[in-house]
C-alpha cells in the first residue's frame, strides 16, 4: 500500500485529496504539509495524521511513497525537486511549470522517483481537450474560454494552455478571424492572449469553480465544446487514478490521458 504526503493540505484541493486517499482502501494517508500550520496534527475525514511546515522534515519523518502537490507557482518547483531527490515519487496538480520546466527538475530524481503532473485531474475535462483536439482539424477559427474563481493564482489556466497547444498541433486549416490588429487603442488585450496562435481568455469570479469552452467556426457554422466542475469532489477520480499509477510510469508524464488509454 503506497504512503501519500500532501502538500498543501490546508487548501482547497489538498484538504478535499487528503480525504479522498483516507477512505481509498488500497492508499494510505501518510501526512500533510502546511506551512502556516499552527498544530502538529490535521484531519481528514475520520484520519487523523501528522501535519508539518516543512517538506524536508515530512519526508524524513513519514518516508512517502508519493508526494501529492497542491500548493502555488512560487514553491511547486522547490517541493517537486525535494520530493525527487529524495526518491519519493510526485503527483503534481499545481500549474505554472512548462513541459521544459518539468524535464529539468526531473533529472535530479533519485531511485525510482517518477512525476506525474495533469493540468486538470478531472475526467471529463480530459475528455474536453481530446474532442477539441479532433474537431481542430475540420475548422479554421478556434478559440478558448476559461472561467475560474477569483482566488486562482494563474491566468490562462494550465488546462486552457495545455487546450490551446493541442489545438494547435492539430490544426490543418489556416484561420480566417480577425487578430490583434482590429483591437482599439487602449483597450489592447480585447482579443484575449495568444498561446500557440490560439486566443485564449480568461474570467476570473466569485461563483465559479472551474470551466472551459472551445468554440470552433468555420463558414456556415461552429462547433462548442464545454466542460463544467461545479464541485472539486471532480477531481478526485482524477487524482486518485495518478496515485495509483504513477509509480508504474515510466519517468516524467504530463496529462492524465495518458494515464485513461486516451493518447
Amino acid at each position: 500500500m503506497d504512503k501519500i504526503l500532501v502538500c498543501g493540505i490546508a487548501g482547497r484541493m489538498g484538504s478535499c485529496s487528503a480525504e479522498a486517499i483516507a477512505a481509498a482502501d488500497d492508499l494510505e494517508l501518510c501526512g500533510g504539509v502546511d506551512p502556516t500550520a499552527t498544530q502538529d496534527s490535521c484531519q481528514a475525514g475520520e484520519t487523523s495524521v501528522p501535519l508539518f511546515t516543512d517538506l524536508e522534515q515530512a519526508l524524513s519523518s513519514c518516508k512517502p511513497d508519493i508526494m501529492l502537490d497542491f500548493t502555488n507557482p512560487s514553491v511547486v518547483e522547490h517541493n517537486i525537486r525535494t520530493a525527487l531527490s529524495a526518491g519519493v515519487s510526485c503527483v503534481v496538480g499545481t500549474t505554472g511549470l512548462s513541459e521544459e520546466q518539468l524535464a529539468d527538475i526531473y533529472t535530479c530524481a533519485t531511485g525510482d522517483a517518477r512525476l506525474f503532473v495533469a493540468p486538470n485531474f478531472t475526467t471529463g475535462a480530459v475528455l474536453m481537450m481530446q474532442f477539441a483536439r479532433m474537431a481542430a482539424k475540420y475548422f479554421p477559427d478556434a478559440e478558448v474560454i476559461e472561467l475560474h474563481h477569483d482566488h486562482k493564482k494563474d491566468a490562462p489556466s494550465g488546462t486552457a494552455i495545455r487546450t490551446a497547444k493541442l489545438i494547435a498541433d492539430a490544426k490543418e486549416l489556416p484561420t480566417t478571424a480577425p487578430g490583434r490588429e482590429t483591437e482599439l487603442e487602449g483597450m489592447e488585450g480585447a482579443r484575449g492572449a495568444l498561446v500557440s496562435g490560439i486566443p485564449v481568455h480568461s474570467v476570473r469570479t466569485d461563483g465559479y469553480v472551474a470551466h472551459q469552452e472551445v468554440i470552433f467556426g468555420s463558414p456556415g457554422q461552429t462547433l462548442t465544446i464545454r466542460h463544467d466542475s461545479i464541485d472539486r469532489a471532480s477531481y478526485m477520480p482524477g487524482v486518485l487514478l495518478a496515485l495509483r499509477k504513477v509509480r508504474g510510469t515510466d519517468g516524467l508524464v504530463v496529462g492524465l490521458e495518458n494515464l485513461m488509454g486516451l493518447d
